[in-house]
């Protein structure tokens, strides 16, 4: 959470800098190039932050859930949106605007910090991102995207997928047919059993030692 150390009484200012704004599923947030007024916070929903080339493929990069923001790196040297971001579910996230955010900054430096935090944990994040497309093939990709949901649900037996398969194969840089091939063949090898949007383990110690 970015917020979660600061004092009562500086989240309370936040809560009052703070808009609402609520998306439909699919709904665009803001594009690349896009001038930047503010960033966002997710209090509900999910948001995707992606890249789309001008053929209509996309890139996700992230796939944010509540209490994470987007839209941060660029207040700091007003520029544009270097990505895009939409729902992938009905959404509603808080609106922080960038003059007043900045100012409050200023004057209070345990906010300057946690915004640190929060830009060097997204850095990490995208570093071992890029590490991955660059040096892990797809089904190990889909392995640790599998066992990141086991985790993050709490379960070792099933698992429900954050997103639709199309969307998945999106963020693992591959195409949806390959994606279901790599299915296919975890089924067919007795690694997992695939029902729906929901996937079993069948041998869930062997893919944590696999990966």
């Amino acid at each position: 959470m970015l917020f979660q150390k600061l004092s009562d009484e500086l989240i309370n200012q936040l809560v009052n800098l703070a808009r609402q704004k609520n998306y439909q599923k699919g709904e665009t947030i803001f594009l690349e190039g896009w001038p930047v007024a503010g960033f966002y916070l997710v209090a509900q929903g999910q948001v995707k932050i992606f890249k789309s080339s001008p053929n209509g493929k996309e890139q996700i990069f992230y796939v944010l859930g509540p209490g994470e923001p987007f839209g941060l790196t660029p207040i700091f040297h007003n520029k544009t949106f270097p990505a895009c971001a939409s729902s992938m579910l009905p959404s509603t996230t808080l609106f922080f605007p960038r003059a007043e955010f900045l100012r409050m900054t200023n004057t209070h430096p345990p906010l300057a910090l946690s915004m640190l935090a929060g830009l060097s944990q997204r850095l990490c994040k995208l570093s071992i991102k890029l590490g991955d497309l660059a040096l892990k093939e797809v089904p190990q990709r889909l392995v640790a995207h599998l066992i990141y949901l086991s985790q993050k649900q709490g379960k070792t037996d099933r698992i429900c997928l954050d997103m639709p398969k199309s969307q998945l194969a999106c963020l693992l840089g591959t195409s949806p047919e390959n994606l279901s091939r790599i299915f296919a063949n975890m089924s067919r090898t007795g690694q997992i059993r695939v029902h729906g949007n929901m996937i079993e383990f069948l041998c869930y110690q062997k893919l944590l030692q696999d990966n």
